[in-house]
């Protein structure tokens, strides 16, 4: 063999590992920057996600964003209620750009912890935890339907430093951004229990609440308002 084929061989060779392990390359199950699979043992809250078209043509998820506490693990229960086949991928923005033009040169199919391909009217799940705080992305990569309107982000705050209070919700209202809670004692802001009008600190937070749901949420003064900076 001479030395320019040789040489050549070792080159594909010590690349190769770079996409073992994983449908794209690099394999998932360590973690990634969005977080790494979670334990069913360990679900903190099941979120309910439709995937489906409008007679305009658009393509979309409901809800369209969502807000997790940095270390929560979230049971994502996918339906796909549209008439065609779609897919939910969680990953950073950045990766989404970059599979999806892969996906767009190629017939490719995800099987990845992070994510999950429905046929139209079948359920799936996908089980993630959040290590990490940041913005992140939900998105379908199957060729136009990114384009179509189906992506939304995921933020993950970080509450690592505040203590949970548990509470009811009492009213949201989307509009004011702000939300009304029925709580024990903020231990933090040394506020004893009763209902309060709190603000969010990210707006995806509304979509996740609703009259009479129970919940653990972390409070804290931003600007002098009291302001939910992490919610699970």
């Amino acid at each position: 063999m001479n030395k320019i084929l040789s040489a050549a061989l070792l080159g594909v060779l010590s690349a190769a590992p770079a996409y073992a392990g994983g449908t794209h390359g690099g394999g998932h199950g360590g973690g990634m920057e969005v977080g790494k699979p979670g334990e069913a043992a360990h679900v903190n809250r099941e979120v309910a996600v439709t995937m489906k078209e409008t007679d305009d043509g658009e393509m979309l998820f409901e809800p369209s964003s969502f807000s997790f506490a940095k270390g929560e693990t979230v049971k994502f229960v996918i339906t796909n209620a549209g008439e065609l086949e779609h897919e939910f991928v969680l990953d950073t923005a950045e990766r989404n750009v970059h599979h999806k033009a892969m996906m767009a040169k190629m017939e490719m199919e995800h099987d990845d912890p992070n994510s999950v391909r429905l046929d139209p009217g079948v359920s799936g799940e996908v089980v993630w935890t959040f290590s990490n705080a940041g913005t992140f992305e939900f998105a379908c990569l199957i060729p136009g339907h990114y384009e179509s309107g189906m992506h939304g982000p995921v933020s993950v705050l970080d509450g690592s430093d505040g203590t949970f209070t548990k509470g009811t919700v009492k009213k949201v209202d989307p509009k004011s951004g702000k939300v009304t809670i029925i709580h024990e004692e903020l231990v933090d802001l040394e506020m004893p229990a009763m209902t309060m009008v709190f603000r969010v600190a990210d707006d995806a937070m509304l979509d996740q609440l609703k009259a009479g749901d129970a919940i653990e949420f972390v409070a804290e003064r931003i600007k002098g308002k009291l302001t939910l900076t992490a919610l699970k």
